[in-house]
Order: structure tokens, then C-alpha cells, then sequence
């Protein structure tokens, strides 16, 4: 068996810098993603050196990170604080800037996350039993980071507002 000469990986980008730059190129990161993102290539000191000049620069910022992580997501699809948590914490943010981005959602924009949740999965769940449809919605909402308070609020008002619209057209 031939054997392969060890060759050094040559560095793709000249600089920390530029391979800090150029992973900031797609899109928004947090400290802790960039530094273990440069950690594969470079030292200790130089990927603090980048990361602190990229915080002076304002390119990297976790609490705007999480603000518009949460303001993005919750434009998009109905997510409870939970399920949020989750993902912010998946992106490497520190508890407390977790905490402090999730806190800004009020308890009412949660129960009409929740809301809104439950009408979406009540039209899957046409034709099925009262009873098993109000179970499914109340297991899905509760899967998805609702509190309970809030899945049982959701899940009557979704149940109910279809009976009121299925009762409308033969009124």
C-alpha cells in the first residue's frame, strides 16, 4: 500500500479576517458559531482578535441576533417560546441572551401563535371524531412548546370556530 505524503491543508482564505468575512457572507451568525466556525483553521488568539474587532464593527451582535431570529421566525410561522429556545440555543447563543430575546414575546402573541397553530392543524384534521380531534390538536400543540394553558385556550378556540363556520353556510 502506497502511502500519502502528509501535506499542510492549505488555508482557503489568507487571513482570519477574510474567512470571518466570508462565513458572514450568507448570512447572520452568532460569537460562538464564528469562533467555532475559525477554531477549525486558525488559533486561539487569532480567532479572538476577529471576533472581537467583528464586535466592535457591530457584524456580530447575539442579542440582535436573537431579536431578529425570533421577529423572522414568528413572521413566518406560528412557534411558541419553547420551541424558540430550542432553536436559539441550536445557533450556540448563551442562556441569558435566550432568555432576554424570548421574554419580549408577550403572553398574548404566544396564545395567537397558539391560535393559529391549532386552526392550521384543525383543517388537517377534518373529519375525524370530536373527541379524537380535540386529543390530536392538544397533543401537536403541547409537542410544539405550548403551555398547557395555552393548548387547551387554542384548541377550543379552533374547535369552535370551525363549528360556528361549518354551521354558517346551512344557517
Amino acid at each position: 500500500m502506497r502511502k500519502i505524503p502528509d501535506k499542510k491543508i492549505p488555508r482557503m482564505y489568507s487571513t482570519p479576517m477574510n474567512a470571518a468575512l466570508a462565513f458572514l457572507a450568507h448570512k447572520a451568525r452568532t460569537v460562538r458559531e464564528m469562533e467555532t466556525h475559525l477554531d477549525e483553521q486558525y488559533g486561539e488568539y487569532e480567532v479572538q482578535q476577529v471576533v472581537e474587532r467583528l464586535r466592535e464593527l457591530n457584524y456580530l451582535n447575539d442579542e440582535a441576533y436573537a431579536a431578529e431570529f425570533i421577529r423572522t421566525r414568528l413572521n413566518t410561522k406560528p412557534v411558541s417560546r419553547n420551541k424558540l429556545r430550542i432553536q436559539l440555543a441550536q445557533h450556540l447563543l448563551p442562556n441569558d441572551v435566550i432568555e432576554e430575546a424570548v421574554s419580549a414575546i408577550s403572553d398574548g402573541r404566544e396564545r395567537e401563535n397558539a391560535s393559529a397553530m391549532a386552526a392550521k392543524l384543525h383543517a388537517q384534521l377534518i373529519g375525524r371524531s370530536p373527541d379524537e380531534t380535540r386529543k390530536r390538536l392538544y397533543q401537536r400543540l403541547i409537542s410544539r412548546g405550548f403551555s398547557h394553558e395555552d393548548t387547551a385556550w387554542a384548541t377550543d378556540a379552533a374547535i369552535n370556530d370551525a363549528g360556528t363556520i361549518q354551521k354558517e353556510p346551512y344557517a
